[in-house]
Order: structure tokens, then sequence, then C-alpha cells
């Protein structure tokens, strides 16, 4: 009899088992929510390194152009016609290097899209990214022109003949 005592009725116990898989649906719904700010939250952050790494490798790759360029043989400015000619540079018979790898392209992780120079190859590299940027304002002077940019196509990265190194 003192076990019949404890049991509950059938409805109370239909009532108590009803009101736990409300809370157990609940607890899902809020976790769903809460993981799905938690991957913005990476996505922005994944994107945010990504771009401090355009800015750092575009930089490198843009003083490297400038560099190959200025060492020439009399005739003008003679400019890479790949990233492997600033890995080690084909015009000389020693080792000479102005870049550490042919780096790619952080956004994407593909290959870089080259600005033609006058006379062949090329002086400057871009992403191919059509993505917005997060950074839209505060970059250094030599980036200024970077502001408002409405994708990372729009970040360019060059020596320009005659102008010296700048950004566009």
């Amino acid at each position: 009899m003192a076990a019949m005592a404890n049991r509950l009725p059938s409805t109370s116990r239909r009532v108590q088992q009803g009101f736990a898989y409300a809370w157990v649906l609940m607890m899902v719904l809020v976790m769903g929510i809460y993981l799905a700010k938690l991957g913005e939250v990476w996505q922005t952050r994944i994107q945010r390194t990504k771009e401090e790494e355009l800015l750092i490798v575009g930089d490198e790759i843009r003083r490297a152009i400038k560099a190959y360029s200025e060492i020439n043989a009399g005739g003008g400015p003679q400019y890479p016609k790949t990233l492997d000619d600033l890995v080690q540079d084909p015009r000389a018979p020693f080792a000479r290097h102005f870049l550490r790898k042919p780096y790619m392209d952080p956004v994407t992780g593909e290959d870089w899209a080259y600005i033609g120079a006058p006379g062949g190859g090329f002086m400057g590299v871009y992403s191919k990214s059509l993505q917005k940027p997060l950074k839209q304002t505060g970059f250094a002077s030599i980036y200024a022109t970077f502001a408002d940019k409405p994708n990372y196509q729009e970040w360019k990265f060059a020596h320009w003949p005659g102008g010296g190194s700048r950004t566009r």
C-alpha cells in the first residue's frame, strides 16, 4: 500500500511528461539560437583575420614589386611576370629574393589577380573576392583609398610607374 500511495495518478504523470517535453524543446531552441550567434561571431572573426592578412601580404608583394622594378639593367623598369619571379629573380645569375614564397590571396585562398604593367609583367595584385570588407575606415595613410570600398577587388596593391608606391 505504501508503494501505491507514492504513485501519482496517471493524468498528473502525463502533465509532468508534457511539461518535460516542452522544457526540452525550449532548451533545444535556446541552444540553436546561441549556436547560430556563435557561428556569426566566428565567421566575423575569421573574416577580420583574413582582412588583416590581406593588408600585410598585399603590402609585402607591393614592396617586392617596387624593389624588383627598381633593379634594372638601364632600360627602364622591368616588372615581374609571376610571383615566382619575386621569390627567385630570373634576371640574376645568383640568388636574389624579394619574397619568401609566392603568397596566395588570403581571402579566397586562390591566386591573385594581376594589374598589368607597361612593357609586360605586372605592377600589382588584388583579390578576386567580391565580398564586402568589414573594415571600411581607419586605414593607415598608404591605404586611405581603401575606405568605403564595396569589395576586396577594390583593394589594389601596386607600384605605379612614375607615381611611386601607392595603393588604389
